[in-house]
């Protein structure tokens, strides 16, 4: 089930997507000002984020551009009242992904958060999924670089499935422990940090620096294969 933000400070406007996309199976959060909005945006690791650019405290421009310089990489559809041209450019300079001019049909919403959907967790082919000079064999369980297996432990390796089902997206080190561990199992931010670690000297060019599995200070970490 996709996460959805809006942020919308028009009450019927709100209501009725909340109701729409609700309608449609989503899990829906409404926030009415641009300062939560920011809060939550970074903090909420929603799938999708729908932000309407007028909006008491801070306005959408200042909302997209705060997520994007904190890291995340949720994709933002933005609303405009205003059909300027200038409007829509400027929004998707500071990191929106696409924009939907008012007054707007719910079938047109609904079709592009649909798309901006999969393209932000396009599924992974169920067998393989590349990465770099890697593969990742889903139904062997193995991994290889530069055609050599790469020796993971079956933790490791649950680890390096949920962050490429989740590229592109932070994941808290509570939903690493929710997603690799057993909940009977006793584990702590430290454990997660340390198999992270292992995890990076076998796939990373650089463990050192990492290309792909990179850690967003505060937030988590994110996989950008």
């Amino acid at each position: 089930m996709a996460r959805i933000l809006i942020v919308e400070d028009e009450p019927a406007i709100a209501l009725g997507l909340e109701d729409d996309l609700k309608l449609e199976g989503y899990d829906v959060e409404v926030i009415e000002n641009g300062i939560d909005a920011s809060r939550r945006g970074r903090e909420g690791n929603f799938d999708l984020i729908v932000l309407d650019i007028m909006l008491p405290g801070k306005d959408g421009f200042e909302v997209c551009r705060d997520l994007r310089r904190h890291g995340v990489s949720t994709p933002v559809l933005m609303l405009t009242a205003k059909a300027q041209e200038s409007e829509k450019v400027m929004g998707l300079e500071l990191g929106a992904d696409d924009y939907v001019t008012k007054p707007f049909g719910t079938h047109e919403v609904r079709a592009r958060i649909k798309a901006l959907l999969r393209r932000a967790r396009p599924e992974p082919n169920t067998e393989t999924f590349h990465f770099g000079k890697t593969t990742v064999d889903f139904t062997r369980g193995e991994v290889r670089t530069n055609g050599n297996t790469v020796d993971l432990t079956p933790l490791e390796f649950k680890l390096l499935a949920l962050f490429v089902r989740s590229r592109g997206r932070i994941l808290s080190r509570d939903q690493l422990l929710a997603g690799a561990w057993t909940p009977d199992t006793f584990a702590s931010d430290r454990i997660v940090d340390n198999h992270i670690a292992n995890l990076r000297r076998k796939i990373e060019p650089d463990p050192a620096h990492p290309r792909y599995l990179k850690n967003v200070r505060g937030l988590g970490y994110r996989f950008d294969g």
